[in-house]
């Protein structure tokens, strides 16, 4: 063991300092003092492997301390169980380890590993931690394969810690898997043979628990609801533990395949072992225990085309209407209640609205937690369990997703978007994952979780990965032909071969008894929210939207450059001014300038319940929406009560006279967010026959408070 741990050590320096292994620059990565640390990837070489190199406000015996427990953060770890450890000569140890890793997604098994670990301290004062796989031929110890897994192996990889003068360390981090993508569909492989996945998943997770701990022990503040920031972390790992144990569904934890109902899109597990219902829901603050007796589990993976990742889980985060059934979110929090419940009925439509309110966030943004209420939730109270209103504790990741909802009760919402701090805004291989779960209202640090949620995985490495910050831009719908300019954060260019596979899982806590009725719920409503992934990825998709795509207005609705000359003739014709400065002719000219105007121009429909049907891009930063979601605004959404009185007080002068002038005040954001403005105009939108098409508002002077 001694011989292997020796020259598994110099095989790891070798790629730490050395050249053994061919690295470049990994794509995306922002040189600076900005940066993470200099991160590189390999190339051409056996397995997928990345290296990196940061410094840390860490004394080395605490970093390597930190990084042994993979557990506590690397979130594709299930388990590391050390079976043996073994003093050498020079102070060292050798330690014999059995790691298991979850399979990120329902396509294919997990992996585990047969290691050997040797910790040694070199002349120089370096501390080295460094591994690598046993296997038959190296005459040592052996591991006969465990059931459900693939035996991948680990090159020689590791950790060298070099101390700095006046404290902290220097790190080099060297990670290199051969990951057996044989084992695994076709299509999948790319998710096995990347390096660039493997540097942000693994390589990047290590450098950001460090500096975070580091700034923890340095400012050992209290954040929001009173909760130091290692518990808020250790509460997003345990999310993202629960969410993997659902996607995995593994027999040793006690879950159980449900015979299919003829149709395999939708996979359903049950689990009634005693130690799932001890770790999830057996009692809660008011003493009482739950109900339930069982939890089951709907989960599905799904390939999609041409989407970002990182923006289609920010719509998913931020409309949540767009896919969520109201009476499930809070039957899932009534499941684990004291006393029965009975099985949603599906409202469609019947969502309110949700705000989302700042929490915490760590030391480079790439993780934030939020507070989310879920306004007008009163059609589910049968028995009074619960009020109008939920609430969400949303946590959001750069390197993954969680969120969490409160009722009296929490749903844990966790948001976690790969996007790493330090990457460009189209880095590549970019992956997102978003969860929650519902949560005592305590919101005590060892509060049962029952998570579930999404997660998108980047299938082509090569392909970079839009900006998450990136609203969907009608001004891409301006440009005509090949000469047109494309706007900074264009990426319809790699649109034709971006795919990525979406692994959703749901689960819920039931009674034995209701075991057929709550399969059946769970699979249509997982099969319901494939179908809306799929109408939002479409309209997502940044082929839709480049340089050559025309805007898709709903049936009935003119085009948009002729909406935008209605806008400017109605405006000229009731106020007897122009809304917009002397442009060049042209309908496709007037819908640039007023896509660009400084102002938040919005039109919406005349009908009983008014709604949103266009906005200029001032307007949609304004509503903190995009084009695909603003019908799902309503007008009277954006008004405080003082605001609704003024409008309805107007309203008949704006039929009759055909607008008027509003005093500046307060609206909302589809957020929820307070926005105030100076003053507002609204008219009417004649058409050709001068017949009135819509109603325009353009709000002056606007700026969140």
């Amino acid at each position: 063991l001694l011989s292997i741990a020796e020259e598994t050590l110099t095989e790891f320096l070798s790629k730490a300092t050395g050249t053994a292994v061919e690295w470049v620059q990994m794509p995306g990565m922002k040189p600076g003092p900005d940066s993470i640390g200099i991160i590189a990837i390999s190339h051409g070489c056996t397995g997928v492997a990345s290296r990196a190199c940061g410094l840390v406000g860490l004394e080395p015996t605490r970093v390597a301390e930190i990084l042994k427990d993979r557990p506590s953060w690397y979130r594709d770890c299930r388990a590391v169980d050390v079976l043996n450890v073994l003093s050498t000569g020079n102070s060292g140890t050798i330690e014999l380890l059995y790691m298991q890793l979850y399979a990120p997604t329902t396509l294919a098994p997990a992996r585990d590993f047969w290691l050997l670990r040797y910790t040694s301290v070199m002349e120089d004062g370096s501390l080295v931690v460094c591994e690598r796989s046993l296997n038959n031929t190296q005459n040592g110890p052996s591991m006969p394969p465990v059931q459900h897994f693939v035996r991948a192996e680990m090159l020689p990889s590791g950790y060298l810690i070099r101390p700095c003068e006046g404290g902290g360390s220097i790190i080099h981090i060297v990670d290199h898997m051969d990951l057996e993508p044989w084992s695994v569909p076709e299509v999948l492989r790319p998710l096995y043979e990347s390096s660039t996945l493997l540097a942000q998943r693994t390589t990047l997770a290590a450098l950001r628990q460090l500096r975070q701990i580091s700034q923890e022990v340095s400012q050992p503040n209290v954040t929001g609801w009173g909760r130091r920031p290692a518990a808020l972390r250790a509460l997003s790992q345990r999310l993202s533990k629960g969410f993997n144990e659902a996607v995995n569904g593994f027999t040793d934890e006690g879950w159980s395949m449900i015979e299919s109902d003829g149709i395999d899109d939708v996979t359903v597990h049950v689990n009634s072992s005693p130690g799932k219902l001890m770790g999830t829901i057996l009692t809660y603050a008011n003493g009482f225990p739950s109900m339930s007796n069982a939890v089951l589990c709907a989960k599905a993976s799904m390939l999609l085309q041409n989407v970002p990742p990182a923006i289609l889980l920010r719509f998913l985060r931020e409309h949540r209407s767009e896919w969520a059934d109201s009476g499930i979110d809070a039957y899932s929090a009534a499941a684990v209640k004291a006393g029965p419940c009975s099985l949603p009925v599906s409202r469609v439509g019947c969502f309110g609205g949700q705000v989302i309110l700042p929490l915490a966030h760590t030391i480079e943004n790439e993780e934030f937690m939020e507070v989310i209420r879920l306004e007008n939730m009163a059609q589910y109270r049968d028995d009074m369990i619960m009020p109008s209103d939920i609430f969400l504790l949303q946590v959001s990741d750069s390197s993954s997703t969680e969120i969490i909802m409160l009722f009296r009760f929490i749903y844990l919402y966790a948001v976690i978007a790969q996007v790493c701090n330090g990457v460009d805004e189209n880095a590549v291989g970019t992956c997102a994952e978003l969860i929650f779960a519902p949560i005592d209202a305590s919101f005590s640090d060892d509060a049962p979780l029952l998570p579930s949620g999404f997660r998108i995985i980047p299938l082509d490495s090569k392909t970079d990965a839009s900006s998450p910050n990136r609203t969907l831009d009608l001004a891409s719908t301006l440009e005509v032909g090949p000469a047109g300019n494309r706007s900074p954060g264009d990426h319809s260019r790699n649109a034709g071969t971006a795919k990525s596979v979406m692994t959703i899982a749901f689960q819920f806590a039931f009674e034995i008894h209701l075991q057929e009725s709550v399969t059946a719920m769970a699979r249509q409503y997982v099969r319901s929210i494939i179908s809306s992934v799929q109408r939002v990825a479409l309209a997502l998709s940044p082929s839709r939207l480049g340089p050559n795509a025309s805007l898709r207005p709903p049936p009935g609705t003119p085009e948009a450059q002729t909406l935008a000359r209605w806008i400017c003739q109605s405006y000229r014709f009731l106020l007897g001014v122009e809304l917009l400065k002397p442009a060049t002719e042209g309908s496709d000219s007037v819908l640039k300038t007023l896509w660009h105007h400084s102002d938040a121009v919005m039109c919406c429909s005349l009908k009983a319940l008014p709604v949103f049907t266009f906005a200029n891009q001032a307007g949609l930063d304004m509503l903190e929406t995009t084009l695909v979601a603003l019908q799902d605004i309503t007008l009277e959404k954006i008004f405080n009560d003082n605001g609704k009185k003024t409008l309805f007080a107007e309203l008949p002068q704006i039929m009759q006279q055909g607008f008027a002038c509003l005093q500046g005040g307060i609206c909302l954001s589809s957020m929820g967010r307070p926005i105030s403005y100076e003053r507002a105009v609204a008219w009417k939108v004649l058409n050709e026959e001068e017949d009135a098409h819509c109603l325009c508002f353009m709000f002056i002077n606007w700026s969140f408070v």
